[in-house]
């Protein structure tokens, strides 16, 4: 599956329309195309500030945003890459703070696209050669690194011990098994444990790997510590009294599971010596993270309204259990649009003694679940705007789910666009 983008620049659009067309690497795993594009360009990964590498499930972007706000409210410049984009492809790439220009981005892409026209690359790898060329370009103090699939044959697995800071893994799931439980050699049998291992993959030489062992079946633990001994990484694993004490404290992203994505933020921080980050700079950096389409409360908009409406672009059963435990003991409106590779389930079983009603919803631009997929759906609307138009004229809170691709329909709907 591609990510179809869009940009108003005439000159980032010849680019992207290049990124589109290129082709889904099939059965391709390994690293050795990004390296061979990175080289062309000059190596620009092993010359970053120091860099924090995040894996895992779901809460990856989380714990990227509530690293990222806590290293700049120490005064830190910090790149970003993360993904998907939501409404522009410049959200991918964060240069010392602020989104990557039109005219820089066009470049880079421009650049990277050219020296990696006979390597058939795949969308993320260019994605991830251009947002590492520009960060050994522009002066900053920190990296935040988001993987995009697993982690052993990710693309950004690249990043060398000399460059990392700390390594982390987020919340552990099941999702992406037709790459993430394809089969391979030397790999646990188990599907979590297998999951963990790929997670894994990121840990390096000499490099902390914070995890959420806690979190993880024992199973999964195993794989992780096989991993991280036979890497030679040096192993840490949260606190659950850290889990508690963040549990009573305002934090900027909604939802207890949250308090676990920032319990290992603030443990990769803890964990390295490359930079020094102040008690209050975790404690103003926590308070002010932001990160839209993750359990965010939209604000009054051409789409919503004045109503009361959550968006979330979760699409795995950790997900769907994730917004079951907030919205526990309230009656709400779905609206679930899910991309046709997702489990229509994973969603509505955990949610079912919340929905009022479903309405079922299409994924601008990809190939999604039709109506009788969800099984109960009372409705089935042909954009968001009839959705929310069709919906009782009652006080109870909408909640917009099921793909980050749709979550960034509706902020574009909504004008909430991310800056």
């Amino acid at each position: 599956m591609r990510d179809f983008a869009r940009s108003d620049s005439p000159d980032v659009q010849r680019q992207l329309d290049r990124l589109g067309a290129l082709s889904v690497p099939q059965g391709r795993l390994g690293l050795d195309t990004i390296r061979s594009l990175l080289a062309r360009l000059g190596d620009p990964h092993k010359r970053l500030p120091p860099t924090f590498h995040v894996a895992g499930t779901n809460g990856k972007g989380s714990t990227c945003a509530f690293l990222r706000a806590m290293l700049e409210a120490e005064g830190y410049r910090v790149h970003v890459t993360t993904s998907p984009h939501l409404v522009r492809y410049n959200e991918r790439i964060r240069l010392a703070g602020e989104l990557i220009s039109d005219e820089r981005l066009a470049a880079v892409l421009e650049e990277v696209l050219d020296a990696s026209a006979d390597l058939a690359p795949s969308f993320f790898e260019v994605t991830i050669a251009a947002a590492f060329t520009e960060f050994a370009r522009v002066p900053a103090d920190a990296c935040v690194v988001e993987v995009g699939l697993g982690g052993r044959f990710d693309a950004t697995n690249v990043l060398e011990p000399d460059v990392l800071a700390a390594c982390g893994i987020t919340a552990l799931g099941i999702d992406h098994e037709r790459f993430l439980l394809a089969p391979d050699t030397g790999v646990p049998e188990d599907p979590i444990a297998r999951i963990a291992f790929e997670k894994a993959g990121i840990a390096k030489r000499g490099v902390p790997l914070v995890t959420l062992c806690e979190t993880y079946p024992e199973i999964a633990r195993y794989a992780i510590a096989a991993v991280a001994v036979k890497n030679g990484a040096i192993s840490r694993e949260i606190d659950p009294s850290v889990v508690e004490r963040l549990s009573r404290k305002d934090l900027g992203l909604p939802g207890a599971h949250q308090h676990w994505n920032a319990a290992l933020a603030v443990a990769m921080l803890a964990s390295q010596d490359r930079l020094t980050v102040s008690d209050a700079a975790i404690e103003r950096g926590l308070a002010r993270t932001e990160w839209p389409a993750r359990l965010h409360r939209l604000s009054k908009g051409a789409l919503v309204g004045n109503r009361e409406v959550w968006l979330d672009g979760g699409h795995n059963r950790s997900a769907g259990e994730m917004l079951a435990e907030h919205f526990r003991g309230q009656r709400i409106h779905l609206i679930l649009g899910m991309l046709e590779a997702k489990d229509p389930q994973a969603l509505i079983d955990p949610l079912a003694g919340s929905i009022a009603s479903l309405t079922a919803v299409p994924v601008p631009g990809h190939d999604h679940h039709g109506p009788d997929a969800f099984g109960q759906a009372d409705r089935a609307a042909t954009d968001l705007p009839e959705a929310m138009a069709a919906l009782p004229m009652d006080a109870l809170p909408v909640l917009i789910a099921g793909s980050l691709y749709l979550a960034g329909e509706v902020l574009r709907l909504n004008g909430e666009l991310p800056d």
